[in-house]
Formats: structure tokens, C-alpha cells, sequence
């Protein structure tokens, strides 16, 4: 049996759903806010950043949208708070915070 995310929520019985809750389909983070998830969260600080968009590849969530080649601030609804663009930025335009509010 596998999930079909688009036809579950908060009453679905637990067997109508898979071990685990393991989904197949590809593409689903975007139907889930997870960004609740972080301890950690990453401020942008804008006056530092160069634009290399050196954070933008290296987000595990894509959480870090960019629009004509310029970073724009993150999506701290999917944003987990791993810390990776933070150590990869060279400008320090990136500092955690500890908590979930930027």
C-alpha cells in the first residue's frame, strides 16, 4: 500500500496509512511546513551578502529562493535550520540563531 498524500490528514486512521508513513511520490515537500522542526534558525544579513548565491545549491530544502540571479530572503516555512549555508557563506551574511523566530 502506499500514501497518497493528497487524500490524508489530521483524521485519517492509522490504517490507512503506510508503515512508517513512508511516501514514494516524489516532489512532496512543498505540502509539508516543516520549518516548525529547527532549533537553529538563519538570520540574513543583507548589507553582507555579495551575491554569490553560494547558500542557494547547498540547501538541502531549497529553502533559499533566488529570482534574477539575487538571493532573496529564506523560506522559514520549509527551512530546518541545518546551518550548511551558513558555513559555506565566505561573507558572514548568514549567522544562526538559536530558536525558531529569525
Amino acid at each position: 500500500m502506499r500514501t497518497d498524500i493528497s487524500k490524508i490528514n489530521e483524521q485519517t486512521p492509522a490504517s490507512g496509512l503506510t508503515e512508517g508513513m513512508q511516501i514514494f511520490a516524489g516532489g512532496t515537500s512543498r505540502a509539508f511546513n516543516t520549518g516548525e522542526w529547527r532549533t537553529n534558525t538563519p538570520v540574513y544579513v543583507a548589507e553582507n551578502c555579495k551575491q554569490c548565491l553560494l547558500c542557494c545549491p547547498v540547501c538541502p530544502d531549497g529553502a533559499i529562493p533566488f529570482r534574477d540571479g539575487r538571493r532573496q530572503d529564506f523560506d522559514y516555512l520549509h527551512c530546518k535550520g541545518c546551518g550548511i549555508c551558513a558555513k559555506v557563506c565566505p561573507f558572514d551574511a548568514i549567522v544562526m540563531k538559536e530558536g525558531i523566530e529569525p
